[in-house]
């Protein structure tokens, strides 16, 4: 940071009402630390913990006036580690907890530091959900305005299909709502866009039924199964009911008591599956899953809501350094499959405490390709049948190589077979082509840098997967 940003910073509003670090103060560490540690070495230059939105609207209305970037962290869930970025001016939501539901209209209203997990709890008491993510630690801002899809996508649809309206803080200075009746350029871009164009202070969605309970579990497989049992699932998926969702895992298989010791830490193909359709009809649609292929054991059983939607969490715990790529398949064809089976068989060995390789096969359709138009929102969905992600997590430095070279490697292989559009969520950023087609249509990018343009014409919100700004003609 130069001599003249540091004397902006020294400006800041003394009328900020939360906490506000600099980096040699009490607290600063803490403050700074995130899900994934391999950005541990950038130190953002102020910290401002927003007590409310007021207080976010004060920084917004800052850096606005003084030019200053800003940075925002929610979950702290990034895998860019966007939310601390080095130098940076950074707004923390994470205190911004409230929750508010309207039982008679299933409307929950959600502060933007408000976690999967501490929404899934609220809402499962009323037998509601929001279609969200699949880590009880996620935020909920963050995945939002990716676009957000889990367990529930085949049923409700992603995230900001049930997302009603927003409460934005600009960087011109205003509390604006974003709804399809005010503002609606900016709705349509923050439904998808990510953070480019303000800094969101609540979330309204339209809570689904469900429940009282699901059914959630595993099915393993053995990895030299992982051909046949895949190609098996595509055809599984094709006649499978909205309420049931499968993601198959190519992964270290976990110390689950129901798994013979043997398999512990094994290579597997893991069908993870949650079924919220009626509970009778569970046992034969896992019975099907398992006869895809020489199932090691059947893990499926009646679960409340936020047990099924934390099952990730072991698998995907904070504190390590991570590296991902993902991306949309129209078809989950042969060539594909041979990719990743190959891929998996080749993945690096365990190093350290935790070191592990896992690609992803979601299985989409449903709602969310099915029920909404492809320019409703930002987030694009266009021919997105499947979807695809590798998820590593290592401890040490020097581990790096290889791991980013085994993802980058896949993804390599993979390039001639996927789409260009793609959930921006679950991979770190490819650069500014890559960019260009995330969203869809060369005229839907227009429409997202117009907006760029109108909301955030400095570019100040540029610690994301940034757009920037249309150029003036």
């Amino acid at each position: 940071m130069s001599q003249s940003d540091e004397a902006v910073l020294k400006k800041f509003p003394t009328g900020f009402r939360g906490e506000v670090l600099r980096p040699r103060d009490p607290g600063y560490a803490a403050a700074r630390k995130i899900f994934y540690t391999h950005t541990d070495h950038a130190t953002p230059a102020l910290i401002a913990r927003a007590a409310d939105a007021q207080d976010v609207l004060a920084v917004t209305r800052f850096a606005g006036e003084t030019g200053t970037p800003l940075a925002v962290r929610a979950g702290g869930h990034s895998v860019d580690g966007s939310g601390m970025p080095d130098g940076a001016l950074v707004v923390d939501v994470s205190a911004l907890k409230a929750i508010e539901l309207d039982t008679s209209t299933g409307i929950a209203r959600l502060g933007s530091g408000v976690l999967l997990g501490e929404m899934d709890t609220t809402l499962e008491r009323h037998e509601l959900v929001v279609p969200a993510g699949t880590v009880s630690n996620t935020g909920v801002a963050g995945l939002t305005l990716g676009g957000g899809v889990g367990y529930n996508m085949r049923r409700y649809g992603a995230t900001v299909d049930n997302l009603l309206s927003m409460e934005v803080a600009t960087v011109d200075g205003r509390l604006v709502t974003a709804s399809a009746k005010e503002n609606q350029d900016l709705f349509w871009a923050l439904r998808g866009g990510g953070g480019n164009f303000g800094v969101v202070t609540s979330f309204e969605f339209q809570a689904r039924p469900l429940g009282p309970q699901v059914s959630a579990g595993f099915v393993p497989f053995p990895a030299e199964s992982a051909p046949e049992v895949l190609a098996a699932w595509r055809e599984y998926m094709a006649d499978a009911p909205r309420e049931l969702s499968v993601i198959a895992a190519m992964t270290q298989c976990p110390p689950m008591p129901v798994v013979p010791e043997r398999y512990h830490g094994a290579d597997v193909v893991l069908l993870l599956v949650v079924h919220t359709g009626p509970p009778e009809k569970t046992e034969a649609l896992v019975d099907g899953l398992a006869a895809l292929g020489p199932a090691i054991v059947k893990a499926v059983q009646p679960v409340p809501w936020s047990v099924a939607n934390s099952m990730l969490d072991a698998i995907a715990p904070p504190g390590h350094r991570s590296y991902t790529k993902g991306a949309y398949l129209s078809e989950l064809t042969d060539d594909v499959i041979d990719i990743v089976t190959r891929h998996a068989a080749a993945h690096l060995p365990s190093a350290g405490p935790v070191a592990s390789t896992v690609q992803n096969l979601w299985s989409m359709g449903g709602a969310i390709t099915e029920d909404f138009d492809e320019d409703s929102a930002a987030f694009s969905r266009e021919g997105a049948n499947w979807f695809w992600e590798t998820v590593t997590l290592w401890d040490t430095p020097d581990q790096d190589a290889g791991f980013h070279a085994w993802v980058d490697g896949v993804h390599a292989a993979l390039k001639p077979h996927v789409r260009s559009n793609c959930y921006v969520n679950l991979s770190t950023d490819n650069g500014a082509d890559w960019r260009r087609g995330v969203w869809g249509s060369p005229e839907r990018y227009a429409r997202l840098e117009r907006a760029k343009a109108d909301w955030d014409p400095q570019n100040l919100l540029r610690f994301n997967k940034n757009i920037e700004p249309a150029k003036a003609v």
